[in-house]
């Protein structure tokens, strides 16, 4: 056997071990879905929920639990979106939807973001509102880099962006609104996107 022959075998060998530890049924589809509902949900929130100037939203006001409802429905969707996307393309792929590396990939998310989720609660029960764009970028960007090593993709430069703009909006909270929208919305069109057109590639 040949040179050419080992090298192709240790490849697709290294192949095969990289596509059983990592999660690979991701979309770029699902990431422009989740974008789209995120800057729905800003322009709904901003025209009909935001204060005028002058007023302040409070934790106990109609608007903030509004504000949170809508949160927790853009949450939703793009979780739903994502979900029914990654099952029909693992079914597609004959790959398996829940496995090992399923479970590492949701556990190594799911802790900085829920942790996160507390945080910014004990936070704004505190009434302390300003940064809580800030930290929802900032802990977002640290369950994606802290799960990217589950899953194929650049998804932890998605992660990376997300914390930078995540630390920007804590220099200017003022902006928190717009940082918010750029993080969770126009970023991820333009990642999804780009993750999209490779996979048609491939």
């Amino acid at each position: 056997m040949s040179d050419t022959d080992y090298l192709k075998d240790i490849g697709e060998i290294k192949n095969l071990m990289n596509r059983s530890s990592r999660f690979i049924s991701l979309s770029g589809i699902s990431g422009v879905f989740a974008g789209i509902y995120a800057i729905i949900g800003a322009l709904i929130g901003y025209f009909f929920l935001f204060p005028e100037q002058g007023e302040y939203l409070t934790l106990h006001s109609w608007n903030f639990k509004m504000l949170l409802v809508l949160l927790a429905s853009v949450a939703m969707l793009s979780i739903s979106t994502a979900a029914l996307i990654t099952t029909q393309k693992a079914k597609k792929n004959n790959e398996k939807i829940w496995d090992p590396t399923t479970r590492r990939l949701l556990i190594n998310f799911l802790i900085p973001l829920v942790s996160g989720g507390i945080y910014i609660l004990i936070k704004l029960n505190s009434q302390h509102y300003g940064l809580t764009a800030s930290l929802m970028l900032l802990f977002y960007g640290l369950a994606l880099v802290n799960a990217s090593k589950y899953t194929v993709g650049n998804i932890k430069y998605l992660g990376y962006i997300e914390i930078v703009l995540g630390l920007l909006c804590a220099l200017f909270p003022g902006y928190g609104f717009w940082f918010w929208v750029v993080g969770f919305g126009v970023t991820h069109v333009i990642y999804g996107s780009i993750m999209y057109l490779q996979e048609k590639k491939k």
